[in-house]
């Protein structure tokens, strides 16, 4: 099934550059507003906000010298001996999170490849997963040669139901790989419980959900071992790079050495020397680690300023028909707003589609996307059983079983329904905050006029 939609990516250029902007203007919140709003910007009308939004990434001019230190260095690469920025980062970025020990990687996708190898995911293996997530997830599932499961989405949350695990589960089921998708946090309880139960790993998939809390604790912490991405649109930039973090610190050595060609590190040193074990060339670079350092600075007052228009505009938006703002997984206590949605009921909107809601809210000003398709129809995964690999691995009846198995209703429904704001919008002001509720208002009592 194919959905007319920006790409992820585009829409995130888009809107951090601010270049999906139309007007400043007028209208109040709702409750307060009448047809007396305007014409609506799409079929003529002035839009409600003609500023841009903040850009992103921002750079910090003050870390340029320690740019020039390391490009004259030579010495541009992580190597043995030959450590200090990378590692000056892993330490850092472990204290922030709370867990014993980071290992850098050049990506978030080659952070979720070598935690599922350290975890002993291998080939014929199964890995339940959320089919509401960025692509990589399951890519990094697919280099094991395992197959992705799918767990059926929770629509309210945004992501994986627990209570839709445990059908999935069989006598080939390695591990979970829970997705804190747009920054929102899962049912780490329950996750972890049912991995408890049926002796599986945990790989979380954090990739867009720095400093997001679970009970108070920083998610990436509360599993086996937990992922991040600081690819250039994330909340912690660094053009690209990845992150693994966790509290057995022996396990996180072996990520360590894993994308250090194999070479022993840390706790496995005494216990092997030279190549011990099978390894790639994930290395993060000391550039990214420079460039991340600095934008750590910046990162926790970011995260609370989102946190509060967030909360703000939630407020604001919550008692527009047909506008249902995401609600927090029980025990999340704080997402971390990558992205910021909400679902759209077009029977509220006299059944106008998404697509055109979605261009009516650009016009006013407000830059959106309408969020992941429903990817496992995308052709991807069916490329993958199809190879020779997979038809080597899973039997006939198992591939046919899990093809008739790709019905996942919740997940449809909220691909149909979800609206993402980028989090750079949530940079703003209360103001600007107060900008997006008056156009979806706008939109709303003029929504006769779009049919």
């Amino acid at each position: 099934m194919k959905v007319n939609r920006l790409s992820r990516r585009q829409f995130l250029a888009a809107a951090s550059t601010g270049v999906i902007a139309a007007a400043s203007g007028g209208v109040s919140s709702y409750g307060n507003v009448s047809k007396k709003a305007g014409k609506l910007a799409v079929l003529g009308g002035e839009p409600v906000r003609t500023k841009g939004w903040s850009p992103w990434p921002i750079w910090d001019r003050s870390c340029e010298d320690d740019m020039l230190s390391v490009l004259r260095t030579g010495n541009w690469f992580k190597r043995r001996g030959n450590e200090k920025w990378v590692q000056q980062f892993e330490k850092k970025y472990a204290e922030l999170l709370g867990a014993k020990k980071c290992c850098t990687t050049a990506s978030g996708t080659t952070a979720l490849i070598t935690a599922l190898h350290v975890l002993d995911v291998d080939a014929g293996d199964e890995v339940l997963v959320s089919p509401y997530t960025f692509i990589a997830s399951y890519n990094a599932i697919l280099q094991a040669k395992a197959l992705p499961v799918f767990v059926d989405t929770d629509i309210e949350t945004f992501t994986m139901n627990p209570s839709k695990i445990e059908e999935r589960i069989n006598e080939r089921t390695k591990a979970i790989m829970p997705v804190h998708i747009l920054g929102l946090p899962c049912d780490m309880d329950r996750i972890n419980a049912i991995a408890k139960k049926h002796n599986l790993a945990v790989v979380e998939d954090a990739c867009q959900a720095w400093l997001a809390e679970y009970r108070g604790k920083m998610v990436g912490t509360l599993s086996d071992l937990g992922c991040f991405s600081f690819q250039n649109s994330k909340n912690l930039p660094a053009g690209e790079g990845g992150a693994i973090v966790g509290n057995d610190e022996q396990l996180v050595d072996k990520c360590i050495s894993y994308t250090d060609v194999g070479r022993s590190v840390g706790k496995m040193k005494g216990l092997y020397g030279g190549n011990a074990f099978r390894g790639l060339n994930f290395r993060m670079q000391h550039f990214q680690a420079v460039i991340l350092l600095s934008q750590m600075k910046r990162i926790r007052k970011d995260a609370d300023i989102r946190l509060e228009n967030a909360l703000y505009l939630s407020k604001k938006i919550k008692d527009i028909p047909g506008i249902i703002p995401y609600k927090l997984a029980d025990g999340a206590t704080r997402s971390a707003y990558h992205l910021y949605p909400f679902r759209y009921k077009k029977e509220s909107f006299n059944n106008i589609p998404k697509n055109k809601f979605r261009s009516a809210l650009s016009a006013e000003g407000i830059p959106c996307s309408g969020g992941y398709g429903p990817q496992y129809n995308d052709g991807l995964i069916e490329d993958a059983l199809n190879s020779k690999g997979f038809k080597r691995l899973f039997s006939k009846e198992r591939l046919k079983k899990y093809r008739e198995e790709i019905h996942y209703p919740d997940n449809d429904q909220l691909c149909k329904e979800a609206v993402w704001f980028f989090h750079t919008i949530l940079l703003g002001t209360k103001s600007d905050m107060d900008d997006i509720a008056n156009a979806i208002s706008k939109i709303y009592e003029n929504r006769d006029k779009l049919v």
